[in-house]
């Protein structure tokens, strides 16, 4: 692992203790309202570093939001890049640190690398320590994918997400459920990713459900959070599968949040994975029975055992309020199919269906995009 995580309420604190003279912020307007990002700033120059700020990232950040992030950057001379925010926020800063290294290539100019921070206020893309950033360009989702972005500290302190909507409780979550459910069935798994995939489904299992009733439950809101950044360790040396490349697609046309996305292709790509509607894939349905069993879920073989774990996820989703298909998002009918030869092509063409257990051709990714629907 790259990344080094400090974890636990208060954790915040260990910015004070960061070495650097000048730290570019990157941000949004929420952080800013909440306080949040003063908090930041202060606790940087209580240790000598002083600060510019950059606030304008918005969900599903394209490259224009990147390259305004990217000017805020080389006008500081930072020798510090800190990401205060969500996924789209730790995405926007990644994608700095990667095209300003890429235009210093292009030009033949030297490169310091800055200390790179990232402070996640959702618990849910585990982007803190993974190499992955999704970028938008002409309306498609672009997954980058690079060791050199990976932060080099993660700060998990869970008061950050004290004041998150519900909604966003469970998109997040549902985000964390599916990068362990990949990860674990991925085809480059490993018994270390696997150890942080199991422990990342058990704590959503535990926690997820607690946490959408009772966003006070600190317990909660740290185990989700833990969840979260265990299963991006998982993925960021797993891979993903055909979930997300199909979210990507997805979430590129109709711009619907990402995790919502995933959890409503989520059973639909688990039963095409196992290949339930045949003979079932015996190491893919091993895997999950592994799972429901360590849910205390029926498993006395391995088709038992897949079917009682996609059965578990349904009822989670019933539990917190999650739509039963893409239809109940308001995606009309028309503009659906109209779009679904573009978007399987794109899935096909995304990073992360070469890990995918199962290679899907277009016309079963198009399948499994009607069944969600």
């Amino acid at each position: 692992m790259k990344s080094k995580v400090f974890s636990g309420e208060q954790s915040l604190k260990k910015l004070a203790e960061i070495q650097g003279t000048k730290a570019c912020i990157v941000s949004d307007q929420m952080m800013e309202k909440l306080g949040y990002l003063g908090q930041v700033v202060d606790l940087l120059q209580s240790g000598g570093i002083s600060t510019s700020v950059y606030t304008g990232v918005k969900p599903d950040p394209d490259v224009s939001i990147v390259a305004e992030a990217l000017q805020v950057y080389w006008e500081s001379g930072a020798d510090v890049l800190l990401a205060l925010g969500g996924g789209s926020v730790i995405d926007t800063a990644k994608g700095v640190l990667y095209f300003a290294r890429q235009y210093a290539q292009e030009k033949d100019a030297p490169f310091v690398k800055p200390s790179f921070v990232a402070i996640p206020s959702t618990s849910g893309t585990g982007s803190e320590v993974t190499d992955f950033s999704v970028i938008t360009a002409d309306g498609d989702k672009i997954v980058i994918v690079d060791n050199f972005i990976a932060p080099d500290l993660a700060i998990l302190d869970s008061t950050l997400t004290k004041q998150l909507p519900n909604k966003v409780v469970v998109d997040t979550g549902m985000d964390v459920l599916t990068h362990a459910l990949e990860a674990y069935v991925s085809t480059k798994a490993t018994d270390f990713t696997d150890a942080l995939a199991e422990k990342a489904v058990q704590l959503v299992f535990a926690h997820l459900e607690t946490l959408y009733h009772d966003p006070a439950d600190a317990e909660a809101r740290d185990r989700v959070q833990n969840a979260s950044c265990m299963a991006g360790m998982a993925f960021t040396n797993a891979g993903l599968g055909i979930i997300h490349s199909m979210s990507h697609a997805f979430g590129g046309t109709f711009h619907i949040a990402h995790g919502r996305v995933n959890s409503l292709l989520l059973e639909a790509v688990m039963e095409y994975n196992a290949n339930l509607g045949g003979k079932a894939i015996d190491r893919v349905c091993e895997r999950y029975a592994r799972l429901a069993s360590l849910l205390h879920l029926p498993a006395r073989t391995s088709r038992e055992g897949t079917v009682s774990l996609i059965q578990a996820i349904g009822k989670l989703k019933r539990s917190i309020g999650i739509e039963n298909g893409i239809r109940e998002l308001g995606v009309d009918q028309d503009a659906f199919d109209e779009a679904l030869s573009r978007m399987a092509r794109n899935a096909m063409a995304d990073r992360c269906t070469p890990t995918s257990p199962r290679q899907p051709t277009l016309e079963e990714l198009e399948h499994i995009y009607r069944k969600s629907y």
